[in-house]
């Protein structure tokens, strides 16, 4: 592995190959490129940037590109405050929480430590804007995500199936169904995203109702083992979703591996991105994070956690204060102090 000549070609879902070389005995001859053997499989150090997509359609790769699921919500939030103003109607009494002198307001989700609840949430949110706002020209629909082809359940599938969008609330209880069964994080909530942006952008497919439930599944199932050190096994989501079959949870894992072109990499300034705009698509509409009052033991916490980074820079700024430098190597750090009351 990580060898610049292999004997193993990827093969995709998407573009079938058809190859029918054999395997010929060793001859001693300098090293061939990867081109001379006909290999077509990425070495590792190729994929650490993608750049054969423009940084605007790559979003899950490049930390300044846009998400798409926050360009596909402004069209609908535009439209909410146009209408609000209109009609001249409030959307509902603003219930805003203000720190005082005396207590102190803080959001218990950071990038770190997302807010489990919320995060969900905000990811249903953005798959629903992601249905929602798909692109009308008709897509391919690959046959691994059909629901009919390859059903969660053994209810009936309606002949409607592909034309009803499901709302907001029926994503966010399949996935929070899924995290509460399975025990994920939020952290793995934000990189399901990440690779569900990234499906459709490598494959050049959309979401839509026939496909929703198991493309999310997917990057479930992939992120899980990704993102936890402890991750949850194949069978363990036929114990969830008690009609499916192992086989097609492999199948189903190999061939979204396939179309990321087995991409998994997640920067974290990616991750970042993602965490803000969801962030931002919360407080688009109206769907704010909790706000708690600042305690006494998680005080503590904050002013050690403050006291352990001052520690970690001390030594730096003993070296700045140097009673001589070099006006080529001058470097100027600037410290002030951190009040919390």
């Amino acid at each position: 592995m990580g060898n610049t000549t292999s004997c193993c070609v990827s093969s995709s879902p998407k573009h079938r190959r058809n190859n029918h070389s054999r395997l010929e005995p060793y001859r001693p001859e300098p090293e061939l490129s990867r081109e001379d053997t006909g290999c077509n499989l990425q070495h590792i150090s190729d994929r650490e940037n993608i750049d054969d997509l423009p940084m605007e359609y790559n979003p899950s790769d490049h930390p300044r590109a846009s998400t798409i699921f926050l360009s596909k919500s402004q069209t609908d939030v535009r439209e909410k405050r146009k209408s609000l103003y209109i009609n001249h109607h409030h959307s509902g009494p603003v219930r805003r929480k203000y720190s005082s002198c005396s207590t102190i307001f803080l959001d218990d989700s950071t990038v770190s430590q997302p807010n489990l609840k919320y995060t969900i949430k905000c990811v249903a949110l953005a798959i629903y804007y992601h249905i929602k706002n798909r692109e009308v020209d008709g897509r391919m629909l690959l046959d691994i995500f059909d629901e009919k082809l390859h059903p969660l359940s053994k209810s009936e599938i309606p002949p409607d199936y592909d034309k009803h969008d499901p709302e907001q609330k029926q994503i966010y209880r399949f996935v929070r169904t899924l995290f509460s069964a399975a025990q994920l994080t939020a952290e793995c909530a934000i990189v399901t995203l990440v690779y569900l942006e990234r499906l459709l952008t490598y494959a050049e497919i959309d979401i839509c109702p026939a496909n929703w439930k198991r493309i999310v599944l997917g990057a479930i199932l992939l992120a899980s083992k990704v993102w936890d050190d402890q991750a949850v096994w194949n069978v363990d989501y036929c114990q969830i979703l008690k009609d499916i079959t192992v086989e097609d949870m492999n199948e189903l894992e190999r061939q979204f591996l396939e179309l990321l072109q087995f991409n998994i990499n997640v920067p974290s300034s990616v991750y970042a991105k993602y965490y803000f705009d969801l962030r931002s698509l919360a407080e688009a509409n109206n769907l704010s994070f909790p706000l708690e009052p600042l305690s006494r033991d998680k005080a503590q916490k904050l002013e050690a956690i403050s006291r352990l980074c001052d520690d970690k820079y001390k030594d730096l700024r003993k070296a700045a204060k140097k009673r001589s430098v070099s006006a080529d190597n001058l470097a100027v750090v600037r410290w002030a102090p951190a009040i919390i009351s």
